[in-house]
């Protein structure tokens, strides 16, 4: 199975501490946030990994150059990155999406019981990781989920609906891919892709049929946007630091 995960994105919320390199190589507790993700996928033997990057993005191949054992690494390369959402990061990627696969934002640290708990999961075209909390914000990427299934995805849910948050992080198998490409390939013809989330397409996928979700409620994750996400995702990773 191979890993996809989308990183090319500066993270401007971060600022300063992106202003000359871009969210995905801060440092927590000694490694930074791709190599943390890394760090999780090898631990499950899913190779090889490609990393979209964009801003910033010799330092990320020096960051990942650095590795004791880099092979099955690999980056591509979205030069449209200052102009477009991550749906175009997946069209850069598409052709590595030709079989099983882990899409995970870039932007994502997870223990490890967050990543198995998705390779169990009972087998399902696109498989979504989803989480809960008592109260969801506008940020949130929130579902409506039935049974496992989603029913959508999206920020501007009715929060009267809503029962779940995404964490990032999405397994695809069987046909999977080719449904997901399908849909890129659609959908980045029409000129509002430029601006566009990949999980517009999940939506879409979801209101069809296709996607089932699978909870991670009670371990340990955290999405990386603002100095406050910095410091508790620091806090949550310190007993699993190196």
């Amino acid at each position: 199975m191979n890993a996809i995960i989308l990183s090319a994105g500066q993270g401007k919320r971060l600022l300063p501490l992106t202003e000359d390199q871009p969210k995905c190589i801060i440092p927590i507790h000694g490694q930074s946030i791709l190599e943390w993700q890394i760090q999780e996928l090898r631990k499950f033997d899913i190779s090889p990994i490609y990393v979209v990057i964009g801003f910033g993005a010799t330092k990320v191949e020096q960051v990942l150059t650095k590795q004791s054992a880099q092979v099955g690494i690999h980056t591509l390369y979205n030069p449209f990155y200052g102009l477009t959402d991550n749906l175009i990061s997946c069209w850069i990627a598409r052709n590595e999406m030709t079989k099983d696969f882990i899409l995970l934002n870039g932007d994502t640290v997870f223990e490890s019981a967050v990543l198995e708990r998705l390779l169990q999961a009972p087998p399902a075209p696109i498989t979504l990781v989803t989480d809960e909390k008592l109260h969801y914000d506008a940020d949130d990427m929130k579902v409506i989920v039935k049974n496992t299934q989603l029913v959508r995805i999206g920020k501007t849910l009715p929060l009267e609906t809503v029962n779940g948050e995404s964490i990032g992080m999405i397994r695809f198998q069987d046909n999977g891919p080719h449904l997901f490409c399908s849909a890129i390939e659609h959908r980045v013809r029409q000129p509002e892709s430029l601006k566009l989330w990949y999980l517009s397409l999940i939506d879409e996928l979801a209101q069809q049929g296709h996607v089932s979700t699978v909870s991670i409620k009670g371990f340990t994750w955290a999405e990386i946007d603002t100095p406050a996400d910095l410091h508790h995702a620091e806090m949550l990773l310190k007993p699993f630091a190196p």
